[in-house]
């Protein structure tokens, strides 16, 4: 059976939109050879899902299969404190290769939910609507509520490392 993909809307609700960064990840090198077929200067560009590279300039797959996962993460907001905002140089994965890339914000690009995808928002108030469905008022947390009532199961002791391989080191035998 075929499914109709639900229809887009002509005009993007108003609030839609969300912004990404524009990237350059530039090739920088070190006082180590470059082994790969990437040379100092040479660069590329991402604009939300797009990549843009020079008229002529190559760029060799390995270095870019590398670098592809950390893309997205480095295109949206990120708090001052992580890795992702200060760290902006990463090690061509060749080991041998001095090679390194930065990765520079350049600019932003405001983009529209309903231009880049053919899921729709959920309501504005679906989230309010679950937790009065599900009688709370605080957004769900990590883990399983529990009744202050609930009766608390006793935990199984699990015996150390010491306990387990006696005095000689050997792995004794468990006593059930």
């Amino acid at each position: 059976m075929i499914h109709a993909m639900p229809k887009r809307p002509d005009r993007p609700r108003a609030d839609d939109s969300f912004t990404l960064y524009d990237l350059r990840i530039e090739v920088v090198a070190t006082d180590r050879p470059m082994i790969c077929n990437h040379r100092a200067g040479d660069w590329f560009e991402l604009s939300g899902e797009n990549l843009r590279f020079p008229p002529g300039q190559t760029f060799p797959l390995y270095p870019l299969a590398a670098l592809l996962p950390l893309l997205p993460a480095k295109q949206r907001p990120t708090h001052p404190h992580d890795w992702m905002t200060t760290d902006a140089e990463i090690a061509c994965p060749d080991p041998h290769c001095g090679g390194r890339f930065r990765i520079t914000r350049i600019g932003t690009t405001t983009f529209s939910h309903a231009a880049v995808t053919a899921v729709p928002l959920p309501p504005p108030d679906a989230d309010a609507r679950v937790r009065a469905e599900s009688g709370t008022d605080a957004p769900r947390t990590r883990g399983k509520a529990r009744d202050d009532d609930a009766p608390v199961r006793k935990r199984r002791k699990r015996a150390t490392r010491a306990e387990m391989l006696g005095k000689r080191g050997k792995r004794r035998k468990r006593k059930d």
